[in-house]
């Protein structure tokens, strides 16, 4: 029988850092998680050695990657522990980080993301088991196709879909450490070079490097470390589920969100409609649309017409991806996740300047990493 994070000591986010997400460049790695590092501690208000332990994100950088940074913060002895799991190791990081503090086993961890774009492989194409289809169905041509299907089903314009690009890139615009920070139109969307059917490469996600940092306490540690309670925000659930067998193969996506969504709200015992932020995966302008549908956000074949009727725009019923998003923010993959989690934070504490959502109170962190696993975290004050 499993046990909600609930069911353990609570657990708050007090502090956040970001080294910007950004185009490859020839900054070291080592610079990038320090950078984050180091603004998430002077955030929090405590020095690397009340740390108990550090957990350390990636996806394509190589083994041991931490020890580099964190040993310029202090050789301090705190056990480090490295999380791959493709686009939701951050979360999943966040959330290996959540449970040992919820369990009592350390009192303060560091969640850091940090990654510079290299070659991948993905496992499954090192197993020795023929791929028949992979090499031909990429990311981008799956979604492409769930797209064009979505567009038929509903009777849904493309340009609709498109929206989520606009709306994306204009909060990234407003956001500092977004990779993409620039305002696009509508027309701008639509007429960039195509990737595949109706994608274009502005509803794709760049792919770049960057960091990202949060440190995760228990009660008595921001008691004895005197860290302004008013600024640390519970993780009221943790929720991470692995893809099943299911009836429509090529909705593994959307029915793995359905699941995992499901059940980290109703442990945070929240209902979709009170949701105040949403950050989420949306490497593809389609997914925003699938995934909202799928947490019951919007009815299915609706979250289109909400989109365009300013319903998830900053200041709208619910903002999503106020950080940009995937599209805009980007996706350097190892800090991504944990890149959401002090978008809610700073979202939650009413710290997020131009993009704040007035009255935020609940947000939730949704990722999923290949299809295969999916994370989801609802944060509240």
């Amino acid at each position: 029988m499993t046990r909600p994070l609930s069911a353990l000591r609570p657990v708050y986010v007090v502090g956040v850092g970001w080294h910007r997400y950004q185009d490859p460049s020839d900054t070291p790695y080592v610079a990038l998680g320090l950078t984050a590092a180091r603004q998430a501690l002077q955030d929090a208000g405590i020095p690397f050695n009340a740390v108990d332990s550090a957990y350390v994100s990636r996806a394509l950088l190589g083994i041991a990657c931490g020890r580099p940074i964190l040993r310029h913060l202090g050789a301090t002895g705190l056990p480090i522990t490295h999380v791959e799991n493709a686009s939701a190791s951050g979360s999943t990081a966040f959330r290996s980080a959540c449970i040992e503090v919820a369990a009592g086993i350390s009192d303060t961890s560091l969640v850091l993301g940090v990654d510079k774009r290299a070659p991948t492989v993905r496992g499954e194409a090192q197993s020795g088991i023929e791929q028949l289809a992979g090499e031909y169905i990429v990311p981008f041509t799956h979604f492409a196709l769930l797209a064009d299907k979505y567009a038929h089903r509903f009777a849904v314009d493309m340009k609709d879909v498109a929206r989520v690009a606009v709306k994306n890139h204009g909060n990234g615009a407003i956001n500092p450490n977004a990779q993409r920070q620039r305002v696009r139109t509508l027309d701008e969307v639509l007429s960039g070079r195509r990737i595949c059917g109706g994608l274009t490469v502005l509803q794709c996600t760049p792919l770049g490097e960057g960091a990202a940092a949060v440190i995760v306490m228990s009660e008595d540690a921001i008691r004895a470390h005197g860290v302004d309670p008013a600024r640390a925000v519970k993780v009221l659930a943790s929720a991470a589920t692995s893809q099943q067998v299911y009836d429509d193969p090529m909705a593994f996506d959307e029915i793995l969100t359905e699941v995992t969504c499901e059940q980290a709200l109703k442990d945070a015992g929240v209902a979709p409609a009170s949701l105040d932020v949403i950050e989420l995966h949306d490497a593809f302008s389609i997914e925003e649309v699938l995934y909202l549908e799928a947490m019951g956000v919007s009815m299915p074949g609706q979250a289109a017409g909400a989109l365009k009727a300013g319903e998830f725009h900053i200041g709208g019923r619910v903002a999503v991806s106020p950080s940009g998003g995937l599209l805009a923010m980007g996706h350097p993959i190892g800090p991504t996740g944990v890149g959401q989690i002090a978008e809610l934070t700073v979202q939650l504490r009413g710290e997020a300047g131009p993009r704040q959502q007035p009255g935020a109170r609940i947000g939730l962190a949704h990722m999923v990493g290949v299809g295969a696993v999916c994370c989801v975290h609802v944060l509240g004050i």
